[in-house]
């Protein structure tokens, strides 16, 4: 008897639970597909706006995601226009396609200072360039890495809904949302 390495999609809980399990994977192994999600906003005048982040929590139980970013970002403006976003994440090994709608707060200054204090120097680069992210510069390199506190943001991402997609050898798909208690629906691939 052969047993299927994917038995987990054939059920709403446990295919919801095997998306779970690999975003919170993400956050400690370097190597997990979760570990570097697409996180899609909508800019400030409207075009949609991606770029692959580092997850840097997951809680099933609070139904949570955080990332940091530096608050002067233009992923920060877009959401503190429309605090909402897409996180997605293709897990190859699992032919496991995650797409979550998420509700976005942008946290900074001493609301986030314990978690400045955890990151690590080599991270805390990425915080407080100079210029600010995104402005034109002169060549590739005309930018210095001077780290910020003050330009330091965690996205604390609540999630509404997954829409979960196994490509195996039978297509399955389902969408969770928190409004119903995450019971799932299955929905045709």
């Amino acid at each position: 008897m052969t047993i299927d390495p994917h038995a987990w999609a054939a059920e709403l809980d446990t295919l919801r639970a095997q998306v779970w399990a690999r975003l919170v994977r993400g956050v400690g192994d370097r190597h997990a597909p979760a570990r570097h999600p697409t996180f899609a906003t909508v800019t400030t005048d409207g075009w949609p706006d991606l770029r692959t982040v580092v997850l840097r929590g997951a809680d099933p139980v609070a139904g949570m995601l955080e990332v940091h970013t530096d608050l002067r970002s233009a992923k920060v403006a877009a959401l503190r226009a429309h605090p909402r976003a897409g996180v997605h994440v293709w897990d190859a090994s699992a032919h496991l396609q995650s797409r979550l709608s998420v509700e976005v707060a942008v946290l900074t200054g001493p609301e986030v200072a314990d978690i400045w204090a955890r990151v690590p120097d080599p991270s805390r680069q990425s915080y407080g360039t100079t210029p600010a992210p995104g402005v034109p510069i002169a060549a590739a390199l005309a930018y210095l890495k001077t780290p910020d506190a003050a330009s330091f943001a965690v996205l604390r991402c609540r999630v509404v809904a997954i829409d979960a997609v196994h490509l195996g050898p039978d297509h399955r798909r389902a969408r969770f949302e928190v409004g119903d208690g995450w019971a799932g629906q299955w929905l045709a691939p």
